[in-house]
């Protein structure tokens, strides 16, 4: 099982809801893909660096799982298929970007700041 990062930006149009409900869409098809989640951080509307479809902001959405190398082009068709979807990208994380995502989400960075330094 290799391990990913996935980056949607949805279309600022979005509810509340339908953010939710398409976060758990992408989540589900992930797990019966034979994946598996790791952690999800919805990032919500920001301004884009340039206009898409018209539009100058989005609705981003970062996603972090495991899964098969074939998991990802069965995921790539479903979010080219989702019209509320404007962009995507799927990065294959290697072992030290894992640790670097673990230790950030545990706010391990934050105590190594404040550790006293030596004259």
């Amino acid at each position: 099982m290799n391990n990913y990062e996935l980056m949607v930006i949805f279309t600022p149009v979005l509810s509340e809801e339908d953010f939710k409900a398409s976060q758990k869409k992408y989540s589900d098809l992930i797990t019966e893909l034979g994946g598996a989640a790791v952690h999800s951080n919805p990032w919500g509307l920001k301004s884009l660096a340039y206009p898409i479809e018209k539009k100058t902001t989005g609705i981003y959405w970062l996603f972090e799982f495991q899964g098969p190398s074939d998991l990802n082009e069965k995921l790539k068709i479903q979010l080219l298929r989702d019209e509320q979807v404007m962009r995507h990208m799927i990065t294959r994380l290697d072992k030290y970007a894992v640790e670097y995502n673990h230790v950030k989400r545990n706010g391990g960075f934050a105590m190594q700041d404040k550790q006293p330094q030596e004259a």
